[in-house]
């Protein structure tokens, strides 16, 4: 790194060596001078500069310390992920209406929970179901592995028109598929619907459908 100090103690040492010897040998005193005017003149433009510069530095090594912290990133809320052998019992839940009776229904809408379902249930009360919620309409198809009630499906599509339904049978691994691509899917008690002579091409209410006719379609 350069030092301008030890440089200008060179350049007055040489001038006093210079200044000694006149005597014997003189210098051509223009020249010497010369030189040490133009270290002079580097050195009184180096201090400032340098003064400023680190005056600079110091005052944005200040401003970032005074700068507030940034605040933490936010933190999603975790859902709860199914256990095996585990039911799930704590889902959201929703209120459908098909004619003049209300269903509730648990809302399963990530993989883990569609995936899990019903499993593992012993007891549902008489009006209660699952909703399963896709990201897009698909053929959807179910089963009833590791499933203990007696379910019927009903697939739904996006304005509520029950597509089909279908029976299906405690712990069998056939699979039950949509007539056509859906995004929703409500299993209640096998037989809920028949009970109140509610069939495919008929309409449920509810928050899911953006236009839900205002009475039950026959």
């Amino acid at each position: 790194m350069f030092n301008p100090f030890a440089w200008l103690l060179s350049a007055a040492a040489a001038r006093l060596g210079c200044a000694a010897g006149a005597v014997s040998a003189p210098t051509p005193k223009p020249f010497i001078d010369r030189a040490l005017a133009l270290r002079l003149l580097a050195l009184r433009c180096l201090v400032p500069c340098g003064l400023g510069l680190a005056l600079g530095l110091g005052l944005a090594t200040l401003a970032q310390a005074h700068q507030p912290p940034e605040p933490p990133p936010l933190q999603q809320p975790t859902q709860a992920q199914p256990q095996e052998g585990v039911p799930q019992l704590d889902l959201p839940r929703l209120q459908l209406q098909a004619g003049l009776h209300l269903i509730t229904a648990q809302v399963a809408s990530t993989p883990a929970q569609r995936n899990t379902g019903l499993m593992w249930r012993r007891s549902m009360a008489a009006n209660e179901g699952m909703w399963f919620v896709f990201d897009a309409p698909a053929i959807q198809c179910f089963w009833m592995k590791n499933t203990f009630l007696p379910l019927t499906a009903a697939f739904v599509a996006n304005d509520g028109r029950i597509v089909n339904l279908v029976d299906m049978q405690p712990l069998s691994e056939r699979s039950h598929c949509s007539a056509e691509p859906v995004r929703f899917v409500l299993e209640m008690h096998q037989g809920w619907f028949a009970q109140r002579g509610i069939e495919a091409g008929q309409r449920l209410r509810g928050a899911p459908f953006s236009a839900a006719p205002s009475r039950f379609k026959h």
